[in-house]
C-alpha cells in the first residue's frame, strides 16, 4: 500500500512512528501541508524518508506514486479533503470521526462506489480480534438489559481552553468536542454489537463557546438501554459492560483498546475472552484493511462504511439535539 499523507499534525507522526513501520507493506510516498506548516512537514518527511512535499492539494492528488490518501486533518476538513481525493481516483483512510454529518458520510461512500475506490474510517474497536470475540460470545449473556461505555480522558489542552486558548478539540467551528473526539469510540463499540438505537439523547456539559467538554449519550433500544460517557474535562478509568439476564461481559479498558475482557455467567467464575494481546491498537486497523485491499474486496469495505453512516447519523442527531452547532450546519 502506497500512501500520500494529508496533514502534518501529531496524529500523522504517531501513525508513521508506531503503526506503519510495524505493519510493513506500507510506504508513505508524499505529504501535503498548508503553507504555514511547511517546516513541520519537512521535518516529518526527513524523519520518515518521504520523498515529496506539496502545498497544493490538487497537485498532490495528481501524484501517481501513491494510491491511498491518509486524512489526518481536523474534523471539519475530513469530508472536503476525502471527497477531493476520491474524485481524483484515490482510495481514502480517514481518521475518526469519519465526517460531521451522515449526509457527508453517504456522499463519500457514494463517490467511492462511483469511482471504484476504497474508503475507510480509522476507528479502533471494529478492527480488533478481541472485539470480534465479544460479538461471538454476546449471546451467552442472554437478553441484554444494559450496555455502558466510559471513555474519559483529561485533555492537556483543557487548562488552556479555560484561559481562552481554543484549540481544535474544543472548537465548534472545527467540529470538535468530547462526543466527536472520543465519544465516537463508545458509539462504535455499542452499535457494532447492538445496531441502530430507536432513540438517542445527549446530555453534555457545555463550555463557554458552545462546545461539549463532556457528556452522557443515552441510546434507547426498546428492550434495553445503552449509556456512553465521554469527557475531555475530567478523567476516570475506561470500562465497557454488557449486562444480560444470564451474565455480563466486562471490558476493563476504554473502547478504543479492547482488552482485559471477562465473561461472567450467573453463578460462575469470570472467563477471560482476550484472543490477542493489546499491542498497538492502530496496527489492527491496517492489518484488517490490507487483506481487504489485496483481495479486491470492495463490497466488504462498502458494507463496513454503510455501518459507519449509521454511526454518523446517531452522532449528528445527538449533537444537534443537544444544541451543539458545527461549521457544516
Amino acid at each position: 500500500m502506497k500512501i500520500g499523507i494529508a496533514g502534518s499534525g501529531m496524529i500523522v507522526r504517531y501513525v508513521l512512528e508506531n503503526v506503519w513501520n510495524e505493519v510493513g507493506n506500507i510506504e508513505a510516498k508524499a505529504i501535503w501541508c498548508r503553507d504555514a506548516e511547511r517546516d513541520v512537514a519537512e521535518n516529518i518527511a526527513g524523519d520518515y524518508s518521504i520523498k515529496d512535499i506539496y502545498e497544493d492539494y490538487d497537485e498532490f492528488l495528481k501524484d501517481n506514486s501513491f494510491d491511498f490518501v491518509y486524512i489526518g486533518l481536523v474534523n471539519s476538513l475530513h469530508y472536503e479533503y476525502s471527497l477531493k481525493a476520491i474524485k481524483a481516483g484515490k482510495s481514502v483512510i480517514c481518521e475518526k470521526p469519519f465526517t460531521s454529518t451522515a449526509k457527508q458520510a453517504k456522499e463519500l461512500l457514494d463517490a467511492a462506489r462511483e469511482n471504484h475506490v476504497y474508503v475507510f474510517e480509522s476507528i479502533l474497536p471494529w478492527y480488533s480480534d478481541n472485539y470480534d470475540e465479544i460479538k461471538n460470545r454476546l449471546p451467552e449473556v442472554g437478553d441484554i438489559k444494559l450496555i455502558q461505555c466510559n471513555f474519559s480522558q483529561y485533555s492537556r489542552r483543557y487548562a488552556g481552553y479555560l484561559n481562552g486558548t481554543v484549540l481544535p478539540v474544543f472548537n465548534p467551528l472545527l467540529d470538535g468536542g468530547a462526543l466527536y473526539d472520543i465519544g465516537v469510540y463508545s458509539i462504535h463499540w455499542v452499535m457494532g454489537l447492538a445496531g441502530v438505537p430507536e432513540k438517542t439523547a445527549y446530555f453534555p456539559n457545555i463550555g463557554y463557546n458552545g462546545i461539549d467538554t463532556s457528556g452522557i449519550l443515552v441510546m434507547d433500544y426498546g428492550s434495553f438501554k445503552a449509556v456512553c460517557t465521554s469527557a475531555k474535562d475530567s478523567a476516570s478509568p475506561g470500562c465497557c459492560m454488557v449486562q444480560g439476564d444470564k451474565g455480563c461481559i466486562v471490558m476493563h479498558s476504554h473502547p478504543g483498546e479492547c482488552h482485559k475482557i471477562e465473561l461472567t455467567l450467573n453463578g460462575a467464575d469470570p472467563v477471560c475472552l482476550d484472543k490477542a494481546p493489546l499491542g498497538e491498537p492502530f496496527v489492527n486497523v491496517y492489518e484488517r484493511i490490507l487483506p481487504i485491499v489485496e483481495k479486491d474486496e470492495y463490497d466488504v469495505c462498502y458494507a463496513m462504511m454503510d455501518k459507519v453512516i449509521e454511526v454518523m447519523q446517531v452522532m449528528e442527531d445527538a449533537r444537534k439535539g443537544a444544541g451543539i452547532k458545527f461549521s457544516c450546519d
